[in-house]
């Protein structure tokens, strides 16, 4: 997967593990089990609205909290393509990468970018464009060896295809 292209759903700061998957949830690691939770703490008609490929842009400390690797696992799950937040807890972010979810730090286009917008990221260049605005901003690219975890479904993937 070289880019992503969906519908924004838009959340604000500081969108932590436990409302992206609530903790009474965690009894189970089975990523569609989680999908059928995501954001409903925060945003109950998310799992109903969202379609594979949309696309989630948040503002400051994306994924702060604790350090499950549910959260990731269950917006890849829901269909979700790709996070752009102006910042990413470093733990979410790490742990993103090692399940395969392609999350971009964008100030600009976090700030910008509003809830409904038809958004294209590649994740090649960075460049994120609002099709719905018709404005252009520069994310940062993954770097190659990020780029293969992720497109190989992630980190323990990407290690047993070596």
């Amino acid at each position: 997967m070289k880019e992503a292209y969906g519908k924004v759903f838009k959340y604000g700061d500081n969108v932590d593990t436990d409302v992206i998957i609530p903790a009474r949830y965690l009894n189970s690691s089975e990523a569609s089990e989680l999908a059928k939770h995501c954001m409903e703490d925060i945003d109950k008609e998310f799992v109903d609205k969202v379609n594979e490929g949309d696309i989630i842009v948040a503002n400051k400390n994306f994924g702060c909290g604790s350090s499950r690797e549910h959260a990731p696992l269950s917006i890849k799950a829901s269909g979700i393509s790709c996070v752009i937040a102006e910042t990413f807890a470093r733990i979410f972010y790490r742990n993103s990468i090692n399940i395969g979810l392609p999350i971009v730090e964008c100030a600009e286009a976090a700030k910008e970018i509003k809830a409904g917008d038809i958004v294209k990221v590649d994740f090649d260049t960075g460049i994120i464009t609002d099709e719905t605005t018709n404005k252009k901003y520069q994310g940062q690219a993954f770097p190659p060896f990020m780029q293969k975890i992720i497109d190989s479904e992630g980190l323990v993937n990407y290690i047993n295809n070596k």
